[in-house]
């Protein structure tokens, strides 16, 4: 199926086993003195054994700890760094993956810089920006927000770059070129976009200078040809060489356009690059731009770029931006580009690339795009994944056989109950799955339903279970009898949060919905807890939608709700955690007008960073209206009385749905306690953590079993 992902390929005299590289990203796993530890390896190599055509190590900086931009990144200064980028680079190469680096300099966002009260270097001032980012953290996020790495009332300070310090720029990144190539690294890239120094120059919008790196195109890309002949003469004609430039400008006035970055990459290839790796990047001061740039949110958005760069050059061209494996061997057939770059597939799936050679692609683990990975990095934190509980942790987590084989109940059929029956057969365990519902997933199937991609991680791990040969039990409830006539020697609790009806007046009425109610609607998984909600021809049509299969799965029921869903036009949901805050998102695009009311200050505050930004922008796009800092006093059979500040108003609605009040539920854990069986509790019934609670906590108590 992917004969031509999985060929050999060539950029300059390097060759790859395959065209799947890993993007480089930023991952804050190095030491806090620049140095490559044994986390970072542990890291690389992880990704390496899972079968990549090559890894690129993110975000070398040339003059660390000037121009650096995160407090734990790479260092590649000077010889000091030596030791650790030469073991790093050993142990990728170990592996038959081939070795690159990518080198930096952050320029005008080198916030290292301003906490040690540094200048950051600049091809001109740049001008102020709007802050449209902030608003959405809580006061704990912003405390650890990368603009926390300044001192108390340091400034902000720049320095336009003269001769002097572009001659050292130029040397900084020859020097450490050939540095890497004496750390046994195959290559490397130039970061030329994404707002560091390389893609300043280039961007019409912020290089505002008269002299011979400002102006026209040909200046502006003027310091990256002079850094490209710099390497290669100082690291040699054959050691490969090639850059990443940004496409297009997102949100930036006057920024890069397609047509400027075809001719950058041809000058470039003249100026003796190797290859040209196309990404994008957008305005910083709008949290959501970090969604359509550098990271893309929506499938493949960057390979018309791609393709319209590769139409004018010779060397080959990196593709890069949340590409499938099906699409990818679609692109290298077509000849759009000649590599595919991956960056969040690997963090959740390492073996991906092994995976799609050995036939198993339903053994992928699924990236959700939740963007945990990323808005790790803007707390000062280092890389996670949501679904791949080893990932920034394979120093320290490693699964090993069970000492003493037993039989573990896991009770719940949701995530946390799948990934503690995987995990602990995995280690050699015998395994019962036990689930009240007909189907596996729990209320991520039902979330599936308002955001498709967790629907791919419930198939993985439905899948996992079944191969793994864990002996499923649907349609069982776990009592007192059931639990003393399985007998196990362990048994492992994860049956999810109670969900508590709100005191509110009229909460009650048949328009008011909780979301379990919600979800039994749609799914047919609790008739009895919604007769009182819908209409007997609606009960019919729900019937029929069952005997169809239509409500055991969640695609159809997707295409289903743009059709009939049983709420009114006017929707007011109470609660904007991730829970509130998603089902907006799916009904304002359903044509509902939806108004989403939340007491705290804050929404989302369970959505990782980038998303929460991604979903709060929808929102407003899509014009639902969003109130804080405010309560419920009433519930009326069409309007909602809302108190704000000791103020009363109220808001007219046809149809109320109840978005809060999840808290964990530990009855059933106590009960298996109160007769004797060694207990461990796994998910939202501890404590609700959602997709990235349930897979690690879930992980952890299996590797304890």
């Amino acid at each position: 199926m992917y004969k031509n992902l999985l060929s050999s390929g060539k950029i300059g005299q390097l060759e790859l086993r395959n065209r799947i590289v890993m993007t480089p990203m930023g991952t804050n796993l190095s030491e806090a003195s620049g140095h490559c530890g044994e986390r970072i390896q542990a890291y690389y190599e992880a990704r390496a054994q899972g079968g990549a055509g090559m890894l690129i190590v993110g975000v070398a900086s040339i003059a660390w700890p000037s121009g650096a931009c995160n407090p734990n990144q790479v260092a590649i200064s000077s010889d000091e760094f030596l030791p650790g980028l030469r073991e790093l680079a050993s142990r990728i190469k170990l592996h038959g993956c081939r070795a690159a680096i990518q080198l930096q300099h952050a320029g005008k966002v080198a916030v290292c810089d301003i906490a040690a009260g540094r200048p950051m270097l600049v091809p001109s001032i740049p001008d102020k920006s709007r802050d449209e980012m902030s608003a959405a953290l809580t006061s704990v996020e912003m405390s650890a927000f990368v603009k926390s790495y300044s001192k108390k009332g340091a400034k902000v300070e720049y320095k336009v770059a003269d001769h002097d310090d572009i001659r050292e720029l130029i040397e900084h990144f020859a020097e450490a070129a050939e540095r890497a190539q004496r750390a046994g690294f195959d290559g490397v890239e130039l970061h030329a976009g994404h707002g560091y120094i390389l893609s300043e120059f280039l961007s019409p919008s912020i290089n505002r200078r008269d002299d011979e790196y400002g102006g026209c195109l040909e200046n502006r890309a003027r310091l990256l040809v002079d850094v490209i002949e710099a390497v290669k003469i100082r690291a040699g004609s054959d050691f490969p060489v090639w850059c990443r430039i940004d496409a297009l400008e997102y949100r930036v006035d006057g920024g890069i356009c397609l047509a400027d970055a075809v001719e950058t990459a041809v000058l470039a290839e003249a100026a003796g690059a190797d290859a040209i790796h196309v990404s994008a990047y957008a305005n910083p001061s709008s949290g959501a731009a970090f969604t359509e740039a550098p990271l893309v949110h929506h499938s493949g958005g960057y390979l018309p770029f791609a393709a319209a760069i590769k139409a004018r050059l010779r060397i080959p061209v990196i593709a890069v931006g949340r590409i499938e494996p099906e699409v990818a061997e679609q692109v290298l057939a077509r000849g759009d580009a000649d590599f595919i770059a991956m960056g969040r597939k690997l963090l959740a799936d390492p073996q991906l690339p092994n995976k799609l050679i050995h036939g198993q692609q339903e053994s992928i683990r699924p990236c959700i795009y939740c963007y945990t990975c990323v808005s790790r990095i803007f707390v000062s934190d280092h890389v996670h994944c949501a679904v791949n509980a080893r990932t920034g942790y394979e120093h320290e987590i490693v699964l090993l056989p069970a000492l003493q084989p037993r039989h573990v109940l896991v009770v719940g059929g949701g995530p946390a109950g799948m990934e503690t029956a995987r995990v602990a057969a995995l280690r050699g365990h015998r395994v019962t799955l036990a689930e009240q519902s007909a189907d596996l997933g729990g209320t991520v199937f039902f979330s599936s339903i308002v955001y498709p991609e967790n629907g791919k991680l419930i198939d993985y791990l439905a899948e996992q279970v079944r191969q793994l040969g864990v002996d499923v039990r649907l349609g069982t409830t776990v009592d007192r009898g059931c639990l003393r006539a399985l007998a196990p020697d362990v048994v492992v609790v994860a049956t999810g949060a109670r969900r508590d009806a709100l005191p509110i007046p009229g909460a009650e009425q048949a328009h008011v919905l909780s979301g379990d109610q919600l979800r039994a609607l749609m799914t047919g998984s609790d008739p009895a807890a919604v007769r009182d909600k819908i209409r007997g021809w609606q009960i019919a049509l729900l019937s029929v939608a069952g005997l169809l299969g239509i409500t055991q799965n969640a695609v159809w029921l997707r295409r289903l709700s743009y059709l009939w869903m049983p709420v009114g036009k006017r929707v007011s949901i109470v609660g904007g955690g991730l829970v509130g805050l998603e089902l907006a998102e799916f009904l304002a695009e359903r044509g509902r007008d939806v108004t989403v009311v939340e007491a705290g200050e804050k929404f989302g505050t369970e959505l990782a960073i980038v998303r929460r930004w991604r979903v709060l922008e929808d929102l407003q796009q899509l014009g639902a209206v969003l109130i804080n800092r405010t309560d419920v006093s009433c519930i009326k059979e069409r309007s909602l009385t809302l108190v704000c500040d000791g103020d009363e108003v109220e808001i007219e609605t046809d149809t109320v749905i109840l978005a809060s009040g999840a808290t964990g539920d530990l009855s059933l854990a106590e009960l298996s306690q109160r007769l004797g069986f060694e207990t461990h509790v796994a998910g939202d019934c501890d404590g609700v953590g959602y997709i990235e609670g349930a897979i690690h906590s879930a992980h952890a108590v299996a590797r304890s079993l």
